[in-house]
């Protein structure tokens, strides 16, 4: 999906509703009982979603698929008077075509006082490629609260980003040619997210390690304090970033030969704004059968747990041969 000029979803092509029957894109709007969410204006501040679906354009199976069901579903909550909080459950079935527009048919599962279950599926060529179940809880108070508490890290001002970090290792006259081909391909992707790792790894070392991650991340550019669906659907975004990557730490002898996500919930606890530093912390507490688990956690920076996360995917790999970087 797109966004057209007033920040509105639709298509990637334009399709008759006649010929797509529910369709947000079509001139008939959704088709009787499919749940299909109305369009609806974002104010222009969708811009960086806009950057998710095309980002996604390898298959868009993945965050993308993530920010624009979720937001859909969202929308179908509309008589909560409050921001709601929310879960998200997605799973990933099939590869997605970039050249085909993708339908989202919302249904709504449940709609009560307190909670409310909306179930998403995108479909292409008339097969489901994605399925998502989102839960949405009215904002109640409790007696009963606790958390874990944040990791004591040095502040984003200190660190370099993911950029810097890259540039060091291309000055390195003495570095291979196809170390040097990967960094440059790294850093001419057109990310919207500002990365500052907090212990980053030598990219280019073999040893094991502790299948940890921690990084500030942020949306780039100003998105504001809008609605909060904006800032849960660019989080989908960056909790993808590196996330199944924590589960190759301990195995860095193996090149991989596939990796693809099977499925990422999300659950979201408390408001934050995407744009601002949060703290992502990533953590692999197991791996095995060409599997690997992740947890995630995205931490405001006054200590409030705001979302928790978790993946799993399918990781293939092969023995990386033996050879100087040099």
């Amino acid at each position: 999906m797109k966004l057209n000029e007033r920040g509105r979803r639709r298509c990637q092509k334009p399709c008759p509703s006649e010929e797509r029957p529910g369709c947000p894109a079509g001139r008939g709007g959704p088709a009787a009982g499919t749940g299909a969410a109305p369009r609806r204006p974002e104010a222009g501040l969708l811009a960086l979603l806009h950057n998710t679906s095309q980002l996604d354009a390898g298959g868009p199976a993945g965050a993308g698929h993530g920010s624009h069901s979720f937001i859909t579903c969202y929308y179908t909550t509309t008589s909560y008077p409050t921001p709601p909080s929310a879960r998200c459950q997605p799973r990933f079935l099939l590869s997605g075509d970039p050249k085909v527009p993708v339908l989202y048919e919302v249904e709504r599962t449940r709609t009560g006082k307190s909670f409310s279950v909306r179930s998403v599926k995108a479909i292409q060529h008339g097969k489901p490629i994605f399925i998502c179940q989102a839960s949405f809880q009215l904002s109640q108070q409790s007696p009963m609260r606790h958390q874990f508490t944040m990791p004591t890290v040095p502040p984003p001002e200190e660190l370099l980003t993911q950029e810097e970090l890259i540039e060091k290792f291309l000055q390195n006259p003495n570095l291979a040619e196809k170390y040097r081909r990967h960094l440059n391909k790294i850093q001419a992707e057109d990310v919207p997210i500002d990365i500052k790792p907090v212990n980053p790894p030598d990219i280019f070392s073999t040893e094991q390690q502790e299948p940890k991650q921690l990084f500030w991340v942020r949306a780039r550019g100003y998105i504001g304090d809008t609605d909060m669906k904006v800032h849960c659907c660019v989080a989908a975004y960056i909790s993808d970033y590196a996330f199944l990557g924590t589960a190759l730490l301990p195995h860095r002898q193996y090149n991989v030969k596939f990796m693809v996500s099977l499925d990422h919930s999300m659950w979201f606890h408390a408001p934050f704004r995407a744009d601002h530093w949060m703290l992502y912390e990533c953590e692999s507490p197991w791996a095995g059968g060409c599997r690997g688990l992740v947890h995630g956690r995205l931490w405001r920076r006054d200590g409030v747990l705001a979302v928790t996360c978790a993946q799993e995917g399918v990781i293939r790999v092969e023995q990386k041969p033996i050879q100087s970087k040099l």
